[in-house]
């Protein structure tokens, strides 16, 4: 990028005026793409030129600027061609927008070889003693973290944790090149809340929609922007998320900006162990110090998995707090404002297990969109963020000119400082000062309003009230399939149970069936699968292992009911679905206590069934209770403004109700969006419409296993050597691109052919001036132009 920024700032000076006044967000795209500067340029030494001859300048002097020009362009082709930009920035007018990620290792706390500490808000070289006396390290390229000291192997896009922001227009077609530079590890990178309309094989994810991509790979995703909306990109292979490699992705209307904007992207962090050691950790027990270590619990009483919480990160940046309270001091992500005026901040749950309630003292928020979707507006203390869910809310920076705590906390119960914190930082207000504000105190005469709460109540003493995700409403008429008067109700219901269900083996699951992966890539190898689940295997009071799958018709409405009940409960699970964004119809809470919150009883509007007394269901096939109710004939539908989302939480000993038309061919993948659930096994593939999927691009990978023919005999015949039919690899001094040498050949050739008929032209033209007499002086002299030349 840097080597980019010469070029362009070489040509600055022949550069039209005009390009000197566009929005500094959407700098010229034309620079960002190799072979355009080119062209670009030589368009404006064309133009100088004719009108150089015109005012009579030397051609001499002409073939002396061409000639340096030359040089110039060159120079910045070459680096084009060896040092291409890894992203680039859109505009408006924009049909296609290109990036590039460049995938690779990253460690935490070192700047390039150097390793780092922190110290009240800055970066130190390992090497300093006294901080008063030295000067503080640049922050760029380091992946700060919580300030752990020990690095931490991380995976990052770019270079940086999260990776950089790709924001588009509604409509354009989107092409991202991600190079995997790392050196055992593959990776994918799905689009997180994309439908993927008509292009299902760049959803992203490994075994289901493509093949992963190997060390030193590439793979080109190439999409439609759409919907409008705040997204993002992830890892999904593995337990890769939690490992950074992390992104926003921001599709906007083509309309100007209404108010400025900032992304806020929220993650929780362990700076010891990654999530394939979690995963292991929560399966076969977790030991620290010859003491098994148990799980937190939230505030209803469900249980949050083995992730250990070191801190919670918002941009990448957070602290560690020790048990006395002191933390490391690491520098944190300051938002800018300037008092008066207003400021969406997009929010992005881009964690692996912990629910954050996030605030900013002294700053009501007002949210006005989720998941992409406009939402009427509502004002709230503070509102709790899944992973894989997106608010948009709306800041009013009214408040004095002074830093102000943005702060995330956990849904947790007695546990100190698990929480993230940022800077609101007002225009005006004393560099690097941090916030000395404090959290709104909620009291009986001035209560509380959080929203998406994944329980009821907080206990009374709280005085919080709880909005749940089913009290948003749609900001405009939002019908869902299969309530048109003028059509029959034809409605398939389908109940989900995402829960740990069995008795000594008890994995995550959907109805009893635990994901297990492909070998191939499922929706462009459908050929190759050999493998689905057994029903005698996978029945009402049992679980097992197998590729599950959902098959839905083209076009049919699906009424899904999402649960979380039966002896596998006791964990809330945030559910996304991919291909789609559903109508979120109702919400089913379990029975609390009204006075401390506590969960009390499962929600008795099912009947989890299995022939066995409710505390022992597996809840693997579940149905109403009252077997009245089906379709749109559920008490408590929303039916006319209902919210729309694509991932939503299913509390424990509830159940969440949504639909959606199946009209998206494709084989998606639903799953938790908390990993370690979804790792061990928390997923089902929708099967949906697969005689109306596309076939993949020419070309696309395929993988698979091999075994060889066992009935082959292995005998010590020789064998004749197979005749070569491709040339070797040359020897390591000449192996290099040779496509690569021989572009910049045809360029350079193209450049001199150019640059001669420009000369010719020029010396022609000269020629027949010279011939011309009086009327060459009417020509050249600038005080007349040629339109004023009668004929």
């Amino acid at each position: 990028m840097r080597q980019w920024s010469v070029c362009n700032a070489r040509l600055k000076d022949t550069e039209p005026s005009s390009t000197q006044h566009e929005d500094h967000r959407t700098p010229r795209k034309t620079s960002n793409f190799p072979g355009s500067i080119q062209y670009h340029s030589f368009q404006i030494v064309y133009h100088q030129l004719i009108t150089d001859n015109k005012r009579g300048h030397n051609t001499q002097e002409q073939a002396s600027v061409i000639m340096k020009t030359s040089f110039v362009l060159l120079f910045c082709w070459t680096v084009a061609m060896t040092a291409r930009p890894v992203t680039s920035a859109c505009q408006m007018t924009d049909d296609v927008c290109e990036f590039w990620l460049e995938i690779e290792h990253k460690m935490t706390m070192m700047s390039n070889k150097v390793a780092v500490f922190p110290e009240n808000g800055q970066l130190y070289s390992y090497d300093v003693r006294n901080t008063s006396e030295a000067t503080p390290m640049s922050e760029d390229g380091v992946v700060i973290a919580d300030g752990w000291e020990t690095q931490r192997l991380v995976v990052v896009a770019n270079g940086s944790m999260p990776g950089p922001p790709i924001e588009v227009w509604e409509n354009q077609t989107v092409i991202v090149h991600v190079h995997n530079r790392m050196t055992s590890s593959s990776v994918t990178v799905h689009w997180h809340g994309l439908h993927q309309h008509g292009t299902p094989w760049m959803d992203g994810v490994a075994f289901i929609t493509q093949c992963p991509i190997s060390p030193q790979q590439k793979f080109t995703y190439k999409f439609k922007a759409s919907p409008r909306g705040t997204f993002w990109y992830h890892s999904h292979i593995g337990a890769q998320l939690s490992m950074g490699l992390i992104g926003a992705l921001i599709i906007r209307p083509k309309e100007p900006l209404k108010m400025e904007e900032h992304i806020l992207m929220l993650q929780d962090w362990n700076h010891d162990i990654d999530a394939d050691l979690m995963h292991m950790r929560m399966v076969y027990g977790n030991y620290e110090n010859r003491t098994k270590l148990k799980s937190t619990g939230s505030l209803e009483g469900a249980h949050f998995s083995m992730f250990p919480f070191d801190a919670g990160l918002i941009n990448g940046r957070g602290r560690f707090y020790f048990e006395d309270g002191s933390n490391t001091g690491a520098p944190l992500t300051r938002f800018s404002v300037k008092k008066g005026n207003s400021y969406r901040f997009r929010i992005i749950g881009s964690g692996s297990l912990y629910p954050f309630r996030v605030s900013i003292d002294n700053h009501p928020l007002t949210i006005v969109a989720s998941d992409g979707f406009e939402l009427e507006p509502m004002v709230v203390e503070s509102i709790i963020l899944n992973p894989g869910e997106r608010y948009d809310v709306i800041l009013h920076a009214i408040e004095d000119a002074k830093p102000y705590w943005i702060r995330a906390e956990t849904l947790e119960i007695d546990v100190p400082n698990h929480k993230a914190e940022a800077i609101l930082e007002y225009e005006g207000s004393p560099s690097l000062e941090e916030p000395t504000t404090s959290r709104k105190v909620c009291s009986q005469a001035d209560s509380c309003i959080v929203a998406n709460c994944p329980f009821s109540y907080f206990p009374e003493d709280h005085f919080t009230t709880c909005k749940s995700v089913s009290d948003f409403r749609a900001k405009v008429d939002n019908f869902p399939p299969g309530t048109d008067e003028s059509e029959p109700e034809d409605i398939e219901e389908i109940f989900l149970n995402f829960a740990f269900p069995g008795t000594t083996w008890t994995p995550g699951s959907v109805n009893g069936r635990a994901f297990e992966h492909l070998p191939v890539s499922g929706l462009t190898q459908p050929q190759d699968i050999t493998t689905w689940c057994d029903p005698a295997l996978c029945g009402e009071q049992q679980v097992c292992s197998c590729p599950n799958a959902l098959n839905l018709q083209h076009n049919k409405v699906y009424q899904l009911v999402l649960l979380n009940m039966g002896v596998g409960k006791g964990w809330a699970h945030p559910v996304h679905m991919h291909g789609h964004t559903f109508h979120l119809l109702k919400t089913g809470y379990p029975k609390y206590n009204e006075t401390t919150g506590k969960l009390i009883d499962d929600n008795h509007d099912i009947d989890c069934r299995g022939n066995v007394t409710a505390d022992k269901s597996f809840c693997n096939s579940a149905a109403w209770a009252n077997s009245s109710w089906g379709g749109n004939n559920i008490p408590g539908l929303e039916l006319e403004f209902p919210p729309r989302k694509d991932t939503v939480q299913v509390p424990t000993g509830g159940y969440v109700v949504i639909r959606i038309r199946a009209d998206n061919p494709g084989l998606w993948f639903m799953h938790c969006h908390i990993e370690l659930h979804a790792i061990d096994g928390m997923a089902i593939m929708l099967n949906e419409s697969f005689p109306q999927v596309s076939p993949p691009p020419k070309g696309f990978p395929k993988c698979g296993n091999f075994a060889p023919d066992m009935e082959d005999d292995i005998d010590d015949e020789p064998v004749s050597e197979p005749e070569i039919k491709e040339k070797p690899l040359p020897d390591s001094e000449d192996n290099y691109d040779k496509n690569l040498f021989w572009t910049v050949v045809g360029i350079l050739i193209a450049v001199i052919l150019i640059q001669f008929f420009i000369l010719a032209f020029c010396l022609c033209r000269n020629r027949n001036n010279a011939h011309s007499g009086k009327d060459a002086n009417v020509y050249s002299n600038g005080a007349f132009n040629a339109k004023d030349v009668p004929s």
